[in-house]
């Protein structure tokens, strides 16, 4: 007997997953390998701590250009092509990054990875969004993330690894592999329906349609994207017209400002720097950089734990919750760094930060990488998504750049303090403006949109 529909559809919604998602794989690697790379390049190359932002947050400044110029580019090209491109980057910015020679080649490598990176950091979530059915978006989105975190735990072990060696070459290097399979696994993937309807080519979207929902159902999706076409071609603008029509304006400004809260409250600090700070209070270099691994490990998890939770009890509970949860733990990470330094210290350092990044995998991440993908209207998704990223991205490049000079000058308590502060703001911001999104049919949640934003404006 052949395969039911349904589960030729499962099988295809999860090969879509797990190829495309690679792109969040190396997004997580290619962040997280520099935490145990950068004490061999800090010796190698004689960094100071302005130097070792500068080769940190290089690849940070390159992610937000390619974020910005991946949204227009995934409108222009499609999805799918535009991710090749990005794995094409990928696998030649990890080869340069490993053998680069002084540190302004360096610091150039790691800007044209970074390109990559911020264009599969909007295209990948893009794709899986357009691409899943209603009932299972939030999970498949997510899924993303946990790719995302999966890349960063792969980049600590693999840090632990050939910390003995000091091979730190090696640990850039490796990004190339999961690159390739990447490049080829892409040429095996369609397009999304929304884009396909988009230019005009429904018979394609409704063969891809036909392969991820039951047969009774294509119809139905097929009009709503087409019904949410001809109200954008009656307009007669422009994506960049449209961001300057109201309800659209203030859903930008709403994105951008989720983008911000998840950079501001200092989970990219933990991400680039874990050794850094494990290193301050007394623990030696491979003992810090294994002991990352702590870190990694407790975002896959929690990151799991977030996917399943995010179509039961909805983003902004999500947010809220794990809001709170990060500012009581950075508070006592802050109060922790008063005690004495002692390997117990050292410790219960660990444990702070893995349970601050526990609430912060779980629910913050998760949940803005989710919302960014659903509450943009579909004319200006990969421009207005492509703009919040490109924000995102410039603000990790901040914190990337200023932490190792502020814990050097200000101490670790205050910096962890200034972050906690940070998350009581974002808790205020997302408790009034974060929209919620479970459940519903892309273009029956721009509906919402469009209402609840008339509304608040009225």
């Amino acid at each position: 007997m052949s395969p039911s529909p349904g589960r030729n559809a499962r099988r295809f919604i999860l090969a879509i997953a797990a190829i495309a998602a690679l792109g969040g794989a190396l997004f997580g690697y290619d962040t997280g390998v520099v935490s145990g790379a950068l004490p061999y390049m800090e010796r190698h190359f004689g960094l100071t701590s302005l130097g070792e932002g500068v080769i940190t947050s290089a690849l940070l400044i390159g992610a937000a250009f390619g974020s910005l110029a991946g949204g227009r580019m995934s409108d222009v090209l499609g999805r799918r092509n535009s991710l090749l491109w990005a794995g094409a980057v990928f696998i030649g910015g990890a080869l340069a990054v490993a053998l680069a020679p002084t540190v302004p080649f360096m610091v150039v490598a790691r800007f044209a990875l970074g390109l990559a990176v911020g264009s599969a950091s909007v295209i990948t979530p893009l794709y899986l969004s357009e691409i899943a059915p209603p009932h299972i978006r939030g999970r498949l989105v997510s899924f993303n993330s946990l790719m995302i975190v999966s890349g960063q735990l792969l980049a600590y072990l693999i840090n632990a690894v050939l910390a003995q060696w000091e091979a730190w070459r090696w640990m850039l290097g490796l990004a190339a592999l999961p690159a390739v399979a990447l490049f080829v696994g892409l040429f095996f993937l369609p397009d999304t329906p929304r884009w396909y309807i988009s230019k005009g080519c429904t018979e394609q979207a409704a063969h891809v349609l036909r392969r991820t929902l039951p047969a009774d159902e294509v119809d139905g999706e097929l009009s709503r994207i087409n019904q949410a076409r001809a109200l954008e071609a009656a307009a007669q603008r422009g994506a960049w017209q449209e961001l300057r029509t109201p309800w659209v304006r203030r859903i930008l400004l709403i994105g951008v400002g989720l983008a911000i809260v998840q950079q501001i409250t200092g989970v990219n600090a933990v991400i680039y720097f874990a050794p850094k700070i494990l290193q301050s209070t007394g623990l030696g270099t491979n003992a810090a950089i294994t002991a990352t691994i702590a870190v990694g490990a407790i975002s896959v998890i929690a990151t799991a734990i977030g996917m399943s939770l995010i179509d039961k009890v909805g983003r902004r509970p999500m947010l809220l919750t794990g809001l709170s949860g990060m500012t009581v733990s950075l508070a006592l990470l802050g109060a922790s760094f008063h005690l004495p330094k002692s390997t117990g210290v050292s410790y219960l350092v660990l444990a702070l930060m893995v349970l601050y990044m526990g609430f912060m995998q779980a629910t913050l991440n998760t949940g803005v990488w989710l919302l960014l993908a659903e509450m943009f209207p579909l004319k200006v998704r990969g421009l207005a998504m492509g703009a919040a990223v490109f924000v995102m991205w410039l603000v990790n490049f901040t914190v990337a750049l200023v932490f190792p000079v502020l814990l050097d000058a200000a101490g670790a308590s205050a910096t962890f303090w200034t972050f906690g502060v940070m998350c009581v703001l974002s808790l205020l911001f997302c408790k009034r403006y974060a929209p919620e999104t479970k459940g519903m049919a892309l273009e029956d949640l721009e509906h919402e949109l469009r209402k609840t934003a008339a509304g608040a404006e009225a």
